[in-house]
């Protein structure tokens, strides 16, 4: 099951976006429509509200005086707060059940305005956000739905701003064009959700062609946000997760894959995330058990061989490659992935060598189709070169106090 969270301000036109991946073939669950099932008239829900927000918050028929809720709970952070530790169980609960009664094979979107608020972004194969700029937002509020211009203002401002949502946005959605502009690029996102969701059902990784992209500033969110979801995957079972390898050094052109480490107390452990970690959108890849030893075992290697080995799972987004690996906490592995980072991000002259190892390690694969050659051949291009430069690089962490 691949799970999209779907979010945005009010008046972004969600709405929009949910019912034509709905038409699609996702599988909706609406918080919105969630909210109101928890408060319909004789429900613990709408009990517990006019408990704690007094009777004029409800209608003389019994249902919600919505408006009336809105007056108490909008305005004041504490009243917000006390509403969502109402609503937000309930909902949860509800979700859970609609959630699990899918289909296993099924692409289920959750349509959630406060997922941002709630920071939810981990619990998700990817986040999906809808943007329309505040005043526009006002605009649709005021004309489209009726809404007092003050209410509208009061319930922007009370979630979360533009900057909050596009950090935790993997899919941005700019809604501020006329009615059914949008319409093709959500169907575009519609292939890419349900390849992915292919893609997981059939252990199959999203491979990269060993090209360079130019230095991308987004590559440090991106690579952030997987982090963040890998690490709510692994749990307790992760010493620690790193964004690692050359999109983690700003400025350093490099293959538009992102690179995750999660350190880990032993193979063991690493064995039992596989399925966890398959299950969340990254496939192991079952031949590749070990990295090569640095320097070369049999010419100066300072360590057993095994103590290279680790796990390796690539991502199943179509949009988004990615490689994990899983490497043993104090392995050589493990410590140099994360000191070679560092000593990249602190030695400009050590980056910019690389970078032209890297760019004749390209050249050196173009014109191979097979991905998985091209692959092999790159790196056994840039292998030779890291014989040296791990020495240079514990040198550097030695000598000026760096720790992992």
């Amino acid at each position: 099951m691949l799970r999209i969270g779907l979010t945005g301000g009010i008046g972004a036109g969600k709405s929009t976006v949910s019912r034509i991946l709905g038409d699609l073939g996702a599988v909706v669950v609406d918080a919105d429509l969630i909210a109101r099932e928890v408060v319909e008239p004789g429900t613990p829900g709408l009990a517990a509200l006019a408990a704690e927000f007094g009777p004029e918050i409800l209608q003389p028929d019994g249902r919600l005086d919505r408006p009336a809720l809105a007056a108490k709970a909008f305005g004041d952070e504490a009243a917000r707060g006390r509403l969502n530790g109402i609503l937000h169980p309930l909902i949860g609960a509800r979700t859970a059940e609609l959630v699990d009664a899918a289909p296993s094979d099924s692409v289920v979107l959750q349509d959630i305005p406060l997922l941002v608020e709630g920071r939810m972004g981990a619990a998700f194969n990817l986040v999906v956000v809808v943007y329309v700029d505040a005043e526009e937002r006002v605009r649709r509020l005021v004309e489209l739905r009726g809404m007092p211009e003050a209410d509208a203002r009061a319930r922007i401002s009370s979630q979360a701003s533009d900057d909050q949502r596009r950090a935790a946005a993997d899919v941005w959605l700019d809604n501020s064009g006329p009615q059914g502009a949008l319409d093709s690029t959500v169907k575009a996102l519609w292939d890419r959700l349900r390849q992915y969701a292919d893609n997981v059902a059939n252990s199959v990784v999203v491979r990269a062609a060993p090209v360079l992209a130019p230095a991308d500033p987004d590559w440090a969110e991106q690579g952030r946000r997987l982090v963040e979801r890998v690490a709510f995957v692994c749990g307790g079972d992760a010493v620690r997760v790193d964004h690692i390898g050359s999109t983690a050094v700003p400025g350093l052109d490099a293959k538009d894959v992102i690179d995750i480490q999660v350190t880990v107390s032993d193979l063991a452990v690493a064995d039992a995330l596989a399925d966890r970690l398959a299950q969340a959108g990254f496939p192991r890849v079952p031949d590749v058990t070990a990295d090569d030893p640095k320097p070369a075992y049999g010419i100066g290697g300072e360590a057993d061989p095994s103590l290279w080995d680790k796990r390796f799972h690539a991502g199943a987004d179509p949009g988004r490659p990615a490689n994990i690996h899983v490497r043993v906490d104090g392995w050589p592995g493990q410590r140099f992935a994360l000191v070679f980072r560092d000593w990249l991000r602190a030695d400009a002259e050590a980056r910019d060598e690389y970078l032209e190892i890297k760019r004749g390690a390209a050249a050196a694969a173009v014109g191979e189709p097979d991905v998985r050659v091209a692959t092999e051949l790159y790196v056994d291009a840039k292998t030779p070169w890291f014989d040296d430069a791990y020495h240079r690089a514990m040198r550097w962490a030695e000598d000026t106090g760096h720790t992992v």
